[in-house]
């Protein structure tokens, strides 16, 4: 999507309704700037578990602030003008989220260090994610009664987490490998959460995409 449309939510509903009839999506456009791009996006569909944005990107805090606010509200605004402008919509319709593994990757700890080196909080944060989704995805199912909603979980960073490749916060050395069985738990557990009958896909853009450990995960 280029042009106006990279900014403005109206003219980016009116493309994929228009181009993409047979199976359109919710826009993400993160060209409107922090808290609308994937990892800051997402953030507002976690329950539980505030964020913030800072010099180095979304870390860990104590309560909802204004870098979230800004986010949940963006998204509100999406989900009403979907409405008014999709209601009556048949057929499958996409909504996108990152990925646990992804969201880890990218998120920093209080510490700074990053969200994937604690498995404890990865946990917290599979099961945060997995709740606020199932809750996203009854929101738009409600909005469009008439569509079949399709999760699309975003992991462009589970190569790397699996082997090993993601930096520290320091930059010195990197992050011990997520075991795949822990992989599969945490994905499950979304894929789980979601309501009965919702498809859900994974997508990586990135080399190497485990696709044997998506299907353990349940991955559509």
């Amino acid at each position: 999507v280029a042009g106006r449309a990279r900014r403005d939510p109206v003219e980016a509903d009116r493309i994929v309704l228009g181009e993409l009839p047979e199976f359109p999506h919710l826009p993400e456009l993160p060209a409107r700037g922090p808290g609308a791009e994937l990892i800051g996006r997402g953030a507002a569909l976690l329950v539980d578990f505030p964020v913030e944005l800072t010099s180095t990107g979304w870390a860990v805090t104590g309560r909802a602030g204004r870098d979230l606010r800004r986010s949940r509200s963006w998204l509100g605004d999406d989900l009403d003008l979907l409405e008014e402008r999709a209601a009556d919509r048949h057929g499958p319709f996409k909504i996108q989220a990152a990925g646990p593994w992804t969201r880890a990757a990218s998120s920093e700890l209080r510490s700074g260090e990053k969200l994937l080196a604690d498995s404890g909080a990865c946990k917290d944060l599979a099961a945060s994610l997995a709740e606020g989704l199932a809750g996203h995805v009854a929101e738009v199912q409600d909005r469009l009664p008439e569509a079949t909603v399709v999760v699309q979980l975003d992991e462009p960073t589970l190569p790397a987490v699996l082997a090993g490749a993601v930096p520290t916060a320091s930059h010195l050395r990197m992050l011990p490998a997520v075991q795949s069985d822990d992989a599969v738990i945490a994905l499950g557990a979304v894929r789980a959460a979601m309501p009965a009958g919702t498809t859900v896909v994974a997508h990586c853009c990135a080399s190497g995409v485990p696709v044997g450990l998506l299907q353990r995960a349940a991955m559509d």
